[in-house]
Parts: C-alpha cells; sequence; structure tokens
C-alpha cells in the first residue's frame, strides 16, 4: 500500500495547488477575502501532503522495496543507507518528487513569514507559486511517477545508484542546488504579484529581497558544493569544466545576482522596476531551462538525469507558459513600470546598471555557448564550444566587473561630484598597482592577464577596508565601536564583493600555477611535481560496503622533510553494476592541494598515475561561500526582520 499511498498523495497535492492558483486569485479579483485567504491553510496541506510522500519513498529506499521501479533501478541491497536515503534524489523521477516538495516548502515559507506583506500581495504570491506547483505535479504525475510499480514480476535486488553520485558531496549538492533553483520561483511569484496588483514601489522591492538574496545563497553554495565534488570525485583534476548542466546552474546565478542589485536600487530609489521584474521573470526562466536541459535528453552529461524526450517536451512547454505568459502580463501592465525620478550619469545607479549589463551580457555568453552546439545538432551540424570561448570573454568582462564595483560602492546615490569621487579613488590604484604587482612576483611565472587579476584581488580588498573605516570613523566614537554600528546589510556587501575577490585569487592561481604530470609508475618508482617527491610504495587490495579496489600508497615528502605519510588514490569496482571507478587522493591545504589520481593498469604491476600541484584551489570554494555569508548576513538585516523600514543612517550600503 505504499506506493499506492504516495501515488494519491501526489493526486492530493496537485489537487490542492491547482485551487491553490485559482480560488485566492478569484477571491482578491472579487474582494472575498474568505476565498483570497484558501491561499495559506492550501500552502499547509500541500506541503504536508508532499513531505508525506517523500517520506514514504524513502523508507520504500530503506525497506528495499524493489517492487518499486524506480527503487530498483537507484539501489541494491548492499548500497550504504546514508547513499539508500539520497538515492530519493539521485535519479529523475526522486528528484523531480524532492523539486516539488522544496517549492512547498518555500510556499510555505511565504505563508508563515509573511512580515509586512499586506494579505492581498501575500495571496497573489501564493496563488502564483500553487500554479507553479501544479505545472510540476502534473509533470510528475502524467510523465515521472516516482511510485510506480512493475508487477507482477519484479528484481531480487536493484541495479545500484550510479556509483559516481555515492559520495558525501552528492548527499548535500542537489538539495542546496534546488533549493537555490525554486527559491527563484518566490521572486518571480512577487514579480507577477506585483504586476497583478500595480504595486511594484520600493515597499515591494523590500518585500522581495530577502527571498531572492535566500535563493541566491543556496545557489552558491549548491554550485561551490558540486564544483568541489567534480574535483575530488572524477578525477581529472579539475573545478569546473563548462558542462552543459553547470551553465544551467551558473545562469540563473548570474541573472540571479544582477536582480538582488537592481532590487537594491528600486526599494531605495524606486527606479530599476521594469528591469527588476523582467530579471525576476528570467532568473527563474533560466532555472526551468536547466530543468529542461537535464532531463529532455538533448545532451550527454555526468549530471544528466533523463533521456526522455517526451519529459523534454513537458518541460519545454511548462517553459514557454511561465516565460511567455509572464512577457505578456509585463507588456500589459507596462505603464505601471514608468518611472518619474532620474539619476545623473555619474552616481551609484549608473554604476550598479552597468553591473547589471555586465551580468546580463554574462549570461548571454553562457546561454549562446549552451545552447549553440544543440541547435546546430538539430540542424545536423557538428559544432563545439569549448572552455576558450567561455573564458575569451569571461576574464575581461569580470575583471572590468570588478572595476567598476568599488566606485559603485563608494558613489552616492542620484548624483556624484566627480571631484570627490577621484579623491576617494586616487590612492587605490597606485597602491594596487604596487601592492598586487609585488604579490604576483612572489606567486611565481605569470602571464599579464594573470598580474592584472591580482592586482584588481588588492583593489576590490583595499577599497572595502577603506571605505569600512571611513563610515566607522563617520560616527565619531572611534572606529571599532563605529564598526559596530554599520549594518548588516553593510557587512553582506563587504562579505559579497571579498568573496568574488578571494574566488578570483584562487582561479588566477590554479589556472597559471598549477602543474601536472600524468606518467607511467609501479612500486619502487617516484616522481616529482610542484617540488614534491611522491613515491609509489604498495598497492594493495581493499573490500569496501559494496565494492572492491585497488589501492595504491604514496607518501610525499619534500626537500627530504615527510609532507604526506601515505595518500592512497584508488580504483574501485562496484560489485553490482561493475563499474569502475576513480577514488582521488587529496593532500588539502589552504595554500595549495597535491592530487594523486590512479588511471588506467598498464603492463608490468604498472599505472597510468596522474599528478598535479594546484596552488589556491581552495581559494574558489572559500570565496564562494564567502559570498554566501555575505547573503546571509544581508538576510540579518534589521528592515528584513521588523515589520517597517528601520530609519536611514548614513552608513547605509
Amino acid at each position: 500500500m505504499l506506493a499506492e499511498t504516495g501515488h494519491i498523495l501526489l493526486w492530493f497535492a496537485f489537487a490542492v495547488s491547482v485551487l491553490q492558483a485559482i480560488i485566492p486569485l478569484w477571491g482578491v479579483a472579487a474582494g472575498r477575502d474568505d476565498l483570497a485567504a484558501f491561499a495559506r491553510p492550501a500552502a499547509w496541506l500541500q506541503w504536508l501532503a508532499l513531505t508525506l510522500a517523500l517520506l514514504g519513498l524513502g523508507y520504500a529506499f530503506y525497506s528495499h522495496d524493489f517492487t518499486l521501479r524506480y527503487v530498483a533501478q537507484h539501489s541494491n541491497s548492499e548500497l550504504p543507507l546514508g547513499y539508500r536515503l539520497s538515492a530519493i534524489w539521485g535519479g529523475h523521477e526522486g528528484s523531480l518528487l524532492l523539486w516539488a516538495w522544496m517549492l512547498s516548502l518555500w510556499t510555505l515559507l511565504v505563508s508563515v513569514l509573511r512580515g509586512a506583506v499586506p494579505v492581498h500581495i501575500n495571496d497573489r504570491v501564493l496563488a502564483v507559486m500553487g500554479l507553479i506547483s501544479s505545472g510540476f505535479l502534473s509533470f510528475m504525475l502524467f510523465t515521472s511517477n516516482p511510485f510506480e510499480r512493475q508487477l507482477p514480476w519484479f528484481p531480487l535486488d536493484g541495479a545500484d545508484l550510479n556509483p559516481l553520485l555515492q559520495d558525501p558531496g552528492l548527499i548535500i549538492h542537489p538539495p542546496m542546488l534546488y533549493m537555490g533553483y525554486v527559491g527563484f520561483s518566490v521572486a518571480f511569484a512577487f514579480a507577477v504579484a506585483g504586476l497583478l496588483a500595480g504595486r511594484l514601489d520600493p515597499q515591494w522591492a523590500r518585500w522581495a529581497r530577502p527571498w531572492t538574496t535566500a535563493a541566491w545563497c543556496f545557489l552558491t553554495v549548491g554550485i561551490a558544493l558540486g564544483s568541489w565534488w567534480a574535483y575530488y570525485e572524477l578525477g581529472w583534476g579539475g573545478w569546473w569544466f563548462w558542462d552543459p548542466v553547470e551553465n544551467a546552474s551558473f545562469m540563473p546565478w548570474l541573472c540571479g545576482t544582477a536582480l538582488i542589485h537592481s532590487l537594491a536600487v528600486t526599494e531605495k530609489r524606486g527606479l530599476f522596476r521594469a528591469w527588476t521584474v523582467f530579471l525576476a521573470i528570467l532568473a527563474f526562466s533560466l532555472s526551468l531551462l536547466g530543468t529542461f536541459l537535464v532531463r529532455s535528453g538533448v545532451l550527454t552529461s555526468v549530471h544528466a538525469f533523463a533521456n526522455d524526450p517526451s519529459r523534454g517536451a513537458f518541460i519545454l512547454a511548462l517553459l514557454c507558459v511561465v516565460f511567455g505568459g509572464s512577457l505578456v502580463l509585463f507588456a500589459l501592465r507596462a505603464p505601471v513600470l514608468r518611472q518619474k525620478t532620474g539619476f545623473t550619469w555619474l552616481s551609484r545607479e549608473t554604476f550598479l546598471l552597468g553591473n547589471n549589463l555586465l551580468l546580463l551580457v554574462a549570461t548571454f555568453v553562457v546561454l549562446l555557448g549552451t545552447l549553440f552546439p544543440l541547435i546546430g545538432e538539430a540542424m545536423d551540424l557538428k559544432i563545439s564550444v569549448r572552455s576558450p570561448y567561455f573564458n575569451a570573454f569571461f576574464v575581461p568582462l569580470t575583471l572590468v566587473l570588478m572595476g567598476i564595483l568599488v566606485p559603485g560602492m563608494q558613489s552616492n546615490w542620484k548624483r556624484q561630484d566627480g571631484r570627490v569621487l577621484l579623491r576617494r579613488l586616487a590612492w587605490l590604484a597606485p597602491a594596487s598597482v604596487v601592492l598586487g604587482g609585488l604579490l604576483a612576483r612572489l606567486a611565481g611565472e605569470l602571464p599579464l592577464v594573470g598580474h592584472v587579476a591580482i592586482m584588481m584581488v588588492v583593489y576590490v580588498l583595499l577599497a572595502h577596508v577603506a571605505d569600512a573605516i571611513s563610515r566607522a570613523r563617520a560616527f565619531r566614537q572611534g572606529v571599532l565601536r563605529g564598526l559596530g554600528r554599520l549594518r548588516q546589510s553593510y557587512y553582506g556587501m563587504v562579505s559579497a564583493h571579498v568573496g568574488l575577490a578571494i574566488l578570483v585569487a584562487g582561479i588566477t592561481l590554479v589556472s597559471f600555477q598549477e602543474q601536472e604530470r600524468d606518467i607511467r609508475m609501479a612500486p619502487g618508482d617516484r616522481a616529482e611535481v610542484g617540488g614534491y617527491q611522491f613515491s609509489f610504495t604498495a598497492l594493495k587490495d581493499v573490500r569496501g560496503p559494496n565494492y572492491t579496489s585497488k589501492m595504491a600508497i604514496f607518501p610525499v615528502t619534500r626537500d627530504g622533510e615527510a609532507v604526506h605519510p601515505g595518500m592512497t588514490p584508488e580504483k574501485r569496482t562496484y560489485n553490482a553494476s561493475g563499474q569502475v571507478m576513480t577514488e582521488a587522493a587529496i593532500d588539502a591545504g589552504l595554500m595549495r592541494d597535491l592530487y594523486v589520481a590512479l588511471g588506467e593498469p598498464l603492463d608490468d604491476d604498472a599505472w597510468a598515475v596522474r599528478i598535479y600541484y594546484k596552488p589556491g584551489v581552495r581559494w574558489i570554494w572559500l570565496g564562494a561561500l564567502v559570498m554566501a555569508l555575505g547573503g546571509s548576513l544581508a538576510l540579518l538585516d534589521r528592515r528584513y526582520r521588523s515589520g517597517r523600514r528601520a530609519q536611514e543612517d548614513a552608513n547605509v550600503g
């Protein structure tokens, strides 16, 4: 009865989502508060039904219920418990259930944490989210039911979870990524609700901004975890490959970053309203596009879930309805978006507009590079877009973005005196060139673009330190006390910008200073990489819970001093599938990583071995986490915790 109960719960959630989409909008339009209020209990009912369904699927994995097709395809009796439970989202159907459950959770949170949002706006937001839920639940029920049984015949054991997914990183990475993807539905719902209500003022931006920031934080952490997982699990030593599915998560992140900055302008000055609404629509539409790319079978990727054209057609139709319908509403409500106030060409608004244009150009570059091979394939043309294309655009775009970040942060709203701004920036350029040049020389041989990148990193860091001290002194209570009076939103901005600088520094170092050797080694051989000596001392057989492994032992020394007693890369063969996987050994450090991976076995007990020396690679993920921390700090700002806006101080960020 477990499968049947789960299936009934999905139908119940679908029925509630349809009613949630229709009844509140009807009630608001008719002035019937009793009907509009249905949105709130509907949010609870939908979340409860999907929670029970998700728990039911989890129990099916726990109890080895191989009568369920999905469980049989993604589990095995030897699979450890942690991976059995993470297998809930290890395939297409289960990941969709997780997506739908997270959408219901966001809907519930919007209902419960309403704060100062007027009831009629909140009801509209919940109705739009109910409409989105009904689309995803119908997708699941008609094409991707995780509770489908395979009777009367079913396997006595399962096919096993993809060995690539049998990793702690994959327990955390998909939920984080999905929380970001799905979280942008809240920004989209606020945009549509604002268009319907004809209210897109600074208060509306203040209501939407924390939800957008929360979604951006989750997506940032999710992308960072995915990069980290690919680095240590796939055995190729890279942290980003411009894989189409990686790009699918990166595009809404870029657009969401622009949306956060645009919301700041709308909240502060009532400007960029049309731009903000468009970015909210685009961010969620790009999340749906990522879902289409993963589940349509139009591309091949280690991240892709499904290979079913009918599923792809369904999600593509949903994308067209969401994007097309919202753009039609956007066009119809254009008069609401008109604004009378303006700003001069030299002001914070101008720099933020430049920031948004750069981020949107970057999004278009990734979109074009991702879709162009698919378009070529449809026309019977073999087109490959690789890293040089993306790097050729992203390196200059990122450097320009960092260049305008500082004057934007230090400019005034509406109008900025150019001479005052020049005085603020006059010392930064020479200081950044000198200090950045020295640091680049200390890092070793770097090309010109590497020197420029390090200088820009120093430029951003120095500017934020100086700006924080200047703002703290304005309180005339001493620097330390003044720093304590600065808002959380200001510290959030500083943290996000510093995180970007750390990330760029890490990318620069690992891109230009990395050393790699692919060599043939047998027990007793030694190799030197990056000044470290790696000795292949032994090879032994290891048995895991559901695999057997060949494990090599590599003690590492430097100048005769022991660095690591024995790095242990493995070549695992999984019992159920017979699939062979590489498990890299990594000696991690803040300044560098040492990385050893076994390739294929060769003759005479020799192996193909790949050894890397990777300086600064950890800074990439550290920078991403600092950026997410910045978003979290911004969420703690008092104007989002209270129902009214706090008085504006001189320290506004």
